[in-house]
C-alpha cells in the first residue's frame, strides 16, 4: 500500500510558521511529505528542513515525494528526542518547527499495523515497529486498574471501568489478539442505548494508541525543548486530533508566555521569571467547512502557534 495521507491545516500551519527562505525548518511528523514539500517550496537552496519520522515507512514514502529536493535531512526517530537530534546535526537553533500529532491515513487504512477498530488485524498500534510494547501487551497483560485508568484518562469514556473489567473477565478465557475481538468486548461493555454515539471502540483504541506510543507523555518535553531551540521570532505550529493533546499544549504555550509564579496579590513580579514565548493564536485554528467536508478526518484538528521572543 502507498504512504497516503492528506494534509490537515497545510496552508495554515504553514504561513503561521513566516517561512524564511534562508531559515532553518524542523517537521517533526514527516508522515507523507505534505507539509514538508509546502515548506521546501518556501525554501532556497541556503536554506534547509529537517525531517523526522519514527516509521519507516513514512520515511521512505517521503524521501520519494521530496527526491527532487536536496536540501532535506531525514531522521528516523521520535520528536521527543529533537533536543538530541539537533545536537548530532550541529544545528544549534532553527527558524521553525511543525508537529502534526494525527495518526496518518496510511497508518489507521493498513489493517496489519491495528491502528482501526474498523479493520480485522492483530493488536499492534506501534507507530514505532521497533519499539516492544504494542497494544495486544496493553490489552492482555496491564491489569484492570491500569486499563482503567488508561481509557479513563486517554479516551475520556464514561464506560471506562466496565471496558477494562469485560477485558479483563474476557482473558480468563483466552488473549484477546485481534482489534475485531477487542471491539467486540467493548460492544458488549456499552449498553446499547449508548452505543449510537459514534463508534463504540473509537476512545478506547485512542487510549491504548496512546499508551502503547506514550503520546502525551513525550508531548511535554518535546514542546519544552522545541521551544528552547526556536531562534528569537521562531515560530512552532502544533496541530491536535483531540482534547487531551489540545489542552496540553494550550497549556504549555500560556506557562510559557506567562511563567511568572508570583501569587497574585504581589503588586509586583520578583520571581524573575521572563515570557519566553508570544501566543499567536488566541484561539485555535480550525478547518474551513470545506476541508471538514472533503477529509472527515480534519474535523477535529486544531492548530495553535507561538512565537519565540
Amino acid at each position: 500500500m502507498d504512504f497516503k495521507h492528506i494534509s490537515v491545516l497545510l496552508k495554515e500551519s504553514i504561513n503561521a510558521l513566516n517561512i524564511k527562505e534562508n531559515g532553518i525548518y524542523v517537521d517533526c511528523t514527516l508522515g507523507g511529505g505534505g507539509h514538508s514539500l509546502e515548506i521546501l517550496k518556501k525554501l532556497n537552496h541556503t536554506g534547509q528542513l529537517i525531517g523526522i519520522d519514527q516509521d519507516t515507512s513514512a520515511l521512505t514514502a517521503a524521501k520519494e515525494r521530496l527526491k527532487e529536493y536536496s536540501n532535506v535531512t531525514y531522521v528516523h526517530d521520535n520528536f521527543y528526542n529533537i533536543k538530541s537530534i539537533l545536537d548530532s546535526l550541529k544545528v544549534d537553533k532553527v527558524d521553525g518547527i511543525l508537529m502534526d500529532l494525527g495518526v496518518s491515513s496510511y497508518q489507521l487504512d493498513e489493517a496489519e499495523r491495528g491502528f482501526s477498530y474498523m479493520r480485522n488485524a492483530p493488536l499492534d498500534m506501534r507507530m514505532n515497529r521497533d519499539n516492544s510494547k504494542s497494544a495486544y501487551d496493553v490489552v492482555n497483560s496491564y491489569s484492570e486498574e491500569e486499563l482503567y485508568k488508561i481509557i479513563r484518562d486517554y479516551g475520556e469514556d464514561r464506560f471506562a471501568k466496565r471496558i477494562a473489567n469485560f477485558i479483563v473477565e474476557e482473558r480468563k478465557t483466552k488473549q484477546v489478539e485481534t482489534t475485531f475481538e477487542l471491539v467486540d468486548i467493548i460492544k458488549h461493555a456499552i449498553p446499547a442505548r449508548f452505543r449510537k454515539e459514534g463508534h463504540p471502540g473509537k476512545k478506547t483504541f485512542q487510549a491504548i494508541r496512546i499508551e502503547v506510543n506514550q503520546e502525551l507523555a513525550i508531548l511535554d518535553k518535546a514542546i519544552e525543548d522545541s521551544i528552547e531551540n526556536l531562534n528569537s521570532k521562531g515560530r512552532i505550529s502544533v496541530i491536535t486530533f483531540h482534547s487531551l493533546e489540545d489542552r496540553l499544549i494550550k497549556n504549555n504555550f500560556k506557562n510559557h508566555e506567562d511563567p511568572c509564579k508570583c501569587p497574585k496579590d504581589f503588586p509586583m513580579c520578583v520571581c524573575g521569571k521572563k515570557p519566553i514565548i508570544k501566543i499567536i493564536t488566541k484561539k485555535p485554528i480550525e478547518p474551513n467547512e470545506e476541508e471538514k467536508a472533503s477529509n472527515s478526518r480534519s474535523k477535529s484538528a486544531k492548530l495553535r502557534v507561538a512565537e519565540k521572543l
